[in-house]
């Protein structure tokens, strides 16, 4: 397939006729969407930071839960002295949750975003990223499985219990949008409705909504409480991170592509939609933190998530909305670094790599 006409930009999937005898796909003619060159020649490269950036270190950050031993928590959780009542309720809360909101990225990953980002070395890492939201729920599947746990109870909180469905519930509408199978990007309001969605998931979602809960169990793991579910959400919250940036640097790109999209008013509406993601993690804060445990309490927490929500604010070129607020978790940092070489409970990780090729040391 040649190089498409600006008629044809809306609505490409990488499914079109092949064009015998076509002119070769040129860089210059990749774009983030509305692409105007064939979707399925993954080079030359545009955006080469989307594969040595991102796609090619997660293929090296490959993990399976099946790898992290769970047998002191499966003691603790049967323990009736093990954990506290606060303790039990912040493990099913964040598992209710977390269950079922990685399955929900997935989705809009590959039924929404995979369909309207029309660069190939883009796609390529969205496969990747479908694979690791897969990869997650497995993880929590593991760990209730391991516990014990009621699986449907589990399973179903984001359909029972509030804290936990108010956060799904606001993210559904943004996944129906692109789901349409009747939208199409090309317009400038298609366009923008695409972008406000796409921070919507990377931005709001997985950059606001997963970070109470990643708080709350890497906080019992740092007191030798759970160190199995911790270590599990350890390397998921080092995944997200990826996913993560890798959202923004996507969304940065479309803006640059397309600075016609980032009008006043619509900033205006990204800005509401970030503060509204805030307060509603902060509304889950304080329904799994009905008093202060671990460390933490709602006052801590609202700080650490108008700090996370100010760094969210700056990454997509918007005004800090929270002026003045530290980070009173810095070890959440420290965490979130793939890189780091360092002690974690009773174990030290050597290297983040393909899953037989994990190695540790024993701690000293």
């Amino acid at each position: 397939m040649s190089a498409v006409s600006d008629t044809r930009l809306s609505g490409l999937t990488g499914l079109e006729s092949i064009e015998l005898g076509a002119a070769r796909v040129q860089v210059d003619n990749k774009r983030m969407i509305n692409c105007r060159a064939d979707l399925n020649q993954l080079v030359p490269f545009k955006y080469i930071w989307a594969w040595e950036e991102y796609y090619l270190p997660a293929c090296k950050n490959h993990w399976m839960p099946q790898e992290i031993n769970m047998a002191c928590d499966i003691a603790q959780w049967k323990d009736l002295t093990g954990l506290t009542p606060d303790e039990r309720l912040i493990v099913e809360y964040c598992l209710g949750f977390f269950s079922t909101a990685d399955s929900l990225v997935a989705n809009n990953l590959v039924l929404a975003v995979y369909r309207h980002i029309t660069n190939p070395e883009c796609r390529q890492y969205l496969l990747r990223q479908a694979f690791e939201e897969a990869l997650h729920t497995h993880a929590y599947q593991y760990v209730i499985e391991s516990l014990s746990l009621d699986e449907g109870r589990i399973f179903n909180m984001y359909r029972e219990v509030p804290a936990v469905a108010k956060k799904a519930a606001w993210a559904l509408p943004f996944t129906e949008s692109l789901s349409d199978p009747n939208f199409h990007t090309g317009t400038a309001a298609n366009d923008q409705r695409l972008l406000r969605d796409l921070i919507a998931f990377y931005v709001v979602f997985e950059g606001i909504f997963f970070y109470v809960g990643f708080s709350q169990i890497l906080s019992m793991g740092r007191r030798n409480k759970m160190p199995g579910t911790a270590e599990q959400f350890q390397y998921i919250l080092r995944d997200e991170s990826m996913h993560l940036n890798f959202g923004i640097d996507m969304i940065n790109q479309i803006k640059l592509e397309n600075p016609h999209l980032w009008t006043e008013a619509f900033q205006s509406q990204i800005i509401d939609l970030i503060k509204e993601g805030t307060e509603l993690e902060y509304q889950f804060a304080l329904d799994t933190l009905p008093r202060g445990i671990l460390g933490l309490n709602s006052n801590i927490m609202w700080d650490y998530l108008r700090f996370i929500a100010n760094r969210r604010f700056k990454q997509i070129g918007l005004l800090e909305q929270y002026p003045g607020v530290e980070n009173p978790l810095p070890w959440m940092s420290e965490i979130i670094d793939l890189k780091k070489e360092k002690n974690f409970f009773e174990r030290r990780v050597i290297e983040y790599q393909t899953g037989g090729a994990l190695s540790w040391d024993d701690a000293e």
